[in-house]
């Protein structure tokens, strides 16, 4: 009879070892007070629902005269939208990667806020396709940076019994009230009022605001402290050897791919495919918004009790609604968003698996590293690929094909994310921490 194998942690590091686990790894929060942790959650949930509000502008006055006006085809619909995830991806992974080398975590993430506000400028002067897509690729460059840094921040700033929930709110509560839900009724209505390209210059201001609030209201964190089992800076392949990093890179491609199409297409879509006008169609895309909000909350705070993996399991499937009340429900737009709403609790895993797994696996002092990696190749191979794929479709098969996509992509997600192995801290410690070295 074989031995059993000594109890471990989720990274494989037996607990009999005396090594402190990287997710249990001394972080800053304990010198931080409460009301500066939610004040720091808050700040980091506004900056990044306002990157979300320029980058969703696009989709959303896609329709208001921007698509006749330079004659874009879906293909190219399709391209604009992948190359801000194209240059998204990398500058998530170098700036993340940089601001663990550097720890000015802080200042990085002012600069890259300031950039991307002007970026927005540079759309609502586009004459071309060409020059559209070249303002695209630069807000890629200036946004991509600013969610590894956040999650980084809450991960070294915030206690780890709230780490799922903080991350879930950093991540989704601010990105989709604006940029989902604010993003889709103001500008349309903005461009209704004046044009496509005003509204674009009007998605610009509040970044700057938010930048200053920021550099007045926040402090640079502390490096945090390396311990032996940290080693030196963590390689890619050394990453992908971890199980829970490469399940979650798989399911994030999937699911990003997913976001990127359902935001660059349904506009459209509802408009020209559902008959709705074009304030109805802010306000039925803007329940993506309201749900993808509302279960920052839900979903990040139950995955903190319950588990991380029961949460990236289920979801997937249940996003399944969505599609499908897209593309055979026809009744009324309140019906549409109400479906819309429970399909899109999906996009309460999205911190789950691109930050608190990753943190949760890996060193603190990696952190910023793991999660640009996480997020990158999620962007650069989901985000890239999906929308140019999703557009020929579109323009092949007609303007619903991407709907079919979207339901193949969540079933697969689903299944990978049944792969993973439990980090929540509270699960973790009911079971004893008894889960055996892979």
């Amino acid at each position: 009879m074989q031995p059993s194998a000594p109890a471990s942690d989720v990274t494989g590091v037996p607990l009999s070892s005396g090594i402190t686990p990287p997710a249990a790894t001394q972080g800053n929060w304990a010198r931080n007070s409460p009301g500066y942790q939610s004040l720091l959650v808050f700040l980091l949930s506004l900056n990044f629902g306002i990157v979300f509000f320029d980058r969703q502008a696009l989709n959303f006055l896609m329709p208001t005269g921007l698509q006749e006006e330079l004659q874009l085809s879906q293909t190219q619909i399709g391209l604009l939208a992948a190359g801000l995830s194209f240059t998204w991806a990398i500058a998530a992974f170098f700036v993340g990667r940089l601001s663990d080398k550097l720890g000015k975590r802080k200042l990085l993430l002012i600069a890259a806020t300031v950039a991307f506000s002007l970026c927005s400028f540079l759309s609502g002067i586009a004459t071309s396709f060409a020059f559209l897509f070249g303002a695209r690729l630069l807000m890629g460059v200036a946004e991509g940076g600013v969610m590894p840094i956040s999650h980084a921040m809450v991960a070294s700033e915030v206690t780890p019994a709230r780490r799922g929930l903080a991350q879930g709110v950093a991540q989704n509560l601010g990105s989709n009230l604006l940029g989902s839900f604010v993003a889709p009724v103001v500008l349309v209505a903005f461009a209704t009022a004046f044009s496509w390209r005003e509204a674009f210059y009007l998605a610009a201001l509040p970044g700057l605001l938010s930048a200053a609030l920021i550099w007045f209201l926040l402090e640079e964190p502390a490096p945090v402290q390396s311990t032996q089992e940290d080693g030196g800076a963590i390689s890619i392949p050394a990453a992908f050897k971890v199980r829970n990093m490469w399940v979650c890179v798989v399911v994030g491609v999937l699911m990003v791919g997913h976001f990127v199409i359902t935001f660059t297409f349904m506009p459209f879509f509802l408009v020209e495919g559902k008959g709705l006008d074009q304030g109805t169609m802010s306000w039925v895309t803007g329940a993506l918004g309201l749900a993808a909000a509302f279960y920052s909350f839900v979903i990040s705070g139950l995955s903190d009790k319950i588990g991380r993996k029961p949460m990236m399991v289920a979801l997937p499937f249940l996003s399944l609604v969505g599609p499908l009340g897209a593309l055979f429900y026809e009744g009324s737009a309140l019906g549409l968003a109400a479906i819309f709403f429970v399909g899109w609790a999906v996009n309460g895993i999205f911190p789950i698996f691109m930050a608190t797994i990753p943190s949760e696996t890996f060193a603190p002092r990696h952190h910023a590293t793991v999660l640009g990696l996480a997020m990158g190749s999620c962007e650069i191979l989901g985000g890239v690929a999906g929308p140019p794929i999703a557009g020929m479709l579109n323009d092949a098969f007609g303007i619903s094909t991407f709907l079919w996509l979207l339901i193949g992509l969540a079933l697969v997600s689903g299944f990978v994310a049944m792969g993973l192995q439990e980090t929540a801290p509270a699960v973790l410690a009911r079971k004893g921490r008894s889960r055996q070295a892979a």
